[in-house]
């Protein structure tokens, strides 16, 4: 079975989500979008996402989404809010929403190694 050819999706996040998104970027991705989708075979395309610090939010999810991570020492743990990654770095936001949105298994890596974020 051949596989189709990767190609270069181009998505503008202006005036969008970041779920809505994330969402349609983790299809491209993974190659949902294609005829010759197969889930054990990772035939998604690169995908690359500009103006994403033109990104919208709705309600209060900027004042009150935080992330949460560990570093599984005594005192690791660490809480960032939104607000202040998307002051930092805008795409931060999308990669962490598509990273949860991808199926937890040994292809994830590879398939964010093909987005890429512009701001």
């Amino acid at each position: 079975m051949a596989t189709a050819k990767r190609t270069m999706q181009t998505i503008d996040a202006a005036g969008k989500t970041p779920g809505r998104l994330a969402t349609k970027i983790a299809a491209l991705l993974i190659g949902k979008e294609k005829a010759s989708f197969v889930p054990h075979i990772d035939g998604g395309d690169a995908v690359e996402v500009v103006n994403a610090s033109k990104m919208e939010f709705k309600g209060n999810k900027l004042e009150k989404r935080v992330y949460f991570s560990h570093t599984a020492h005594p005192g690791g743990f660490k809480a960032e809010p939104m607000k202040l990654v998307m002051r930092n770095n805008p795409g931060d936001v999308i990669r962490r929403a598509v990273t949860r949105m991808l199926p937890k298994n040994k292809m994830r890596d590879e398939r964010m190694k093909r987005l890429m974020i512009k701001n």
